[in-house]
């Protein structure tokens, strides 16, 4: 019985690694083995940046808020403390957003928690 490989099934397999390495330096991007290994270390980045942009969104609003909160003398854990006490059920991004491009509408907040 002569040997099946499906020779259609595994072009189409490395076409679509190469595919997803276009844009790589060197033989990064046309060398099946270089590209299969950097593709998948690719895709583990990927997996585990999406994860740590969530979190380094958190640190960034958090800078922001505590800046627009200085400016009216409070601190950050003063100005969320007040916040949670007064039911202001705003999160860090809208208050970050707030604090940034619409100080007025972040001054009334600070007023109303005063």
């Amino acid at each position: 019985m002569p040997r099946s490989v499906n020779s259609v099934a595994s072009r189409a397999r490395r076409k679509k690694i190469l595919k997803q390495a276009k844009g790589y330096f060197g033989r990064r991007k046309n060398v099946w083995t270089v590209a299969k290994n950097a593709v998948e270390k690719g895709m583990v980045y990927a997996y585990r940046d999406r994860k740590n942009k969530k979190r380094s969104f958190r640190g960034l609003w958090i800078q922001r808020i505590n800046a627009g909160a200085r400016q009216f003398g409070m601190s950050y854990s003063q100005f969320m403390g007040k916040t949670k006490a007064n039911n202001i059920e705003l999160n860090r991004k809208v208050l970050a957003d707030l604090a940034m491009n619409h100080p007025e509408a972040f001054k009334a907040i600070v007023d109303k928690i005063k």
